[in-house]
């Protein structure tokens, strides 16, 4: 099932997120975070809920957004996120949970969803297109992780 992410959905979230965190470029987060760092995150962002995939009382994923830039003319704008448990991918979970999230953000009356995918990704880039998305740039060596310059190209849906 979807719902809304909860305060005490926090620590499965960063559970989740520590992985890609540790083994991965999809995030340039580079220290794992905790449950409270979550759940500050969590409240700080009323305006953009996030979802999450619950089965059988156990997260398996999770979807939100945030604010793209703080300037108010970017308020129509935003970027989002989308991360499922490794032993729970290709399973559908990320697609119920960005199709939510776009409807969710469509019915708030936001135009514009940006996707910054580090890259290379294929796997991320099919999943964004599959949904609608479409590329519009790409930024050259914009982060550092893993002792390499990692390329993010962003990608948009127009809702």
């Amino acid at each position: 099932m979807i719902r809304k992410a909860k305060e005490t959905d926090a620590h499965a979230i960063a559970l989740i997120y520590n992985h890609y965190i540790v083994h991965s470029t999809t995030t340039f987060e580079e220290k794992e975070v905790n449950g409270q760092l979550i759940l500050e995150r969590l409240n700080k962002s009323k305006k953009h809920p996030w979802w999450v995939y619950e089965q059988e009382g156990v997260v398996l994923g999770y979807a939100f957004s945030t604010k793209w830039k703080p300037r108010s003319a970017y308020r129509f704008t935003v970027e989002s996120s989308v991360y499922v448990a490794p032993k729970q991918q290709q399973k559908g979970i990320g697609t119920l949970l960005y199709s939510k999230l776009i409807n969710a953000l469509k019915k708030k009356g936001f135009r514009i969803i940006l996707a910054g995918i580090s890259l290379p990704n294929d796997q991320s880039i099919s999943f964004h297109e599959k949904l609608g998305f479409q590329k519009v740039g790409q930024l050259e060596s914009v982060g550092y992780k893993f002792n390499r310059w990692i390329d993010v190209g962003y990608w948009e849906l127009k809702i």
